[in-house]
């Protein structure tokens, strides 16, 4: 059935495991939405490109195509390079003009953006961040990685934030693990991870008793996150999703030593009386990135 009113957005939400492509609207209209393995980036962006030519057989002529990756990346329009993944350790994908692989088919709008920062748009638009200016979106799982929305726009600055590369202090008489980071070692991502949750404990996180030691630990290490990004860019709220980010039993614990750490210096009674509702989980759960990507494609027709 054609949609010849209403614009019609495309969303890639493409992770170093798996991409995700919809069409839709908002979060009550997705037309059709599919998932594939994140192989080579011809294979992979050649399927996300033959998605979007069946739906718009089925439902007409799309108005853009966000694109919310996995990076690093380059989102400057003005770059040589924009629309590239940079270096990264995921393999065949440095260097890779998955925009210009998009563009070759479609000549329409394409907004380039981090996952995370779609993730951010995504529940600024329709989640936990309605209506605020200021807020940072934390996803923990296979990577750490935090998207910005400060003063009313998404942050990108130099290139954009890399919230899961900042040190932690890490005391290794209490956790002797080196970290998982290739680039650093026992930086928030190296420390916090899933795959250094796994490497320290020797099991998976999910595989782990929510009494378990791992649990305050990393806890802790997030808490130390929070913390200084709150002392940096004064966000009214942090979301925390990602497969261990948002676990139900860790929520509690972060919010606890978050608020420790801070020690009342930050004077708002969001922290002080309701830490609760300052760091909280997506309201759109799993799907802020796929709707993210929704919402940079709607962004970049208006």
């Amino acid at each position: 059935m054609k949609n010849n009113n209403t614009p019609l957005y495309g969303g890639i939400e493409g992770g170093g495991t798996k991409f995700v492509c919809a069409v839709g609207t908002d979060p009550n209209n997705v037309l059709a939405e599919t998932r594939f393995p994140t192989t080579t980036p011809e294979e992979t962006m050649s399927q996300a490109v033959d998605f979007f030519k069946q739906q718009e057989a089925s439902f007409g002529k799309l108005a853009s195509i966000g694109f919310a990756s996995f990076g690093p990346l380059d989102p400057n329009p003005d770059s040589k390079t924009y629309g590239h993944i940079l270096p990264t350790p995921k393999p065949h994908w440095t260097n890779a003009n998955v925009v210009g692989m998009l563009r070759s088919t479609f000549d329409i709008p394409i907004a380039f953006d981090t996952d995370v920062n779609g993730a951010a748009l995504g529940e600024w638009r329709w989640g936990n961040a309605q209506g605020l200016q200021t807020f940072i979106y934390l996803t923990i799982g296979t990577g750490v990685g935090g998207g910005a929305y400060v003063e009313g726009k998404l942050l990108h600055g130099l290139i954009h934030p890399e919230m899961g590369h900042i040190p932690l202090p890490h005391d290794k008489t209490k956790d002797p693990y080196e970290g998982a980071c290739p680039f650093h070692g026992d930086c928030f991502e190296g420390l916090a991870s899933g795959p250094a949750i796994e490497k320290r404990w020797g099991v998976r996180g999910d595989q782990l008793g929510q009494d378990h030691a791992a649990w305050d630990l990393e806890a802790e290490y997030i808490a130390q996150a929070l913390a200084s990004y709150s002392y940096t860019l004064s966000p009214q709220r942090i979301i925390i999703g990602g497969g261990v980010g948002s676990l139900p039993h860790l929520l509690p614990k972060v919010q606890q030593r978050t608020k420790e750490l801070i020690n009342g210096y930050i004077q708002s009674p969001v922290i002080l009386e309701n830490i609760d509702s300052y760091i909280v989980a997506p309201g759109l759960g799993n799907r802020s990135g796929m709707l993210g990507a929704i919402a940079l494609a709607e962004q970049a027709v208006k």
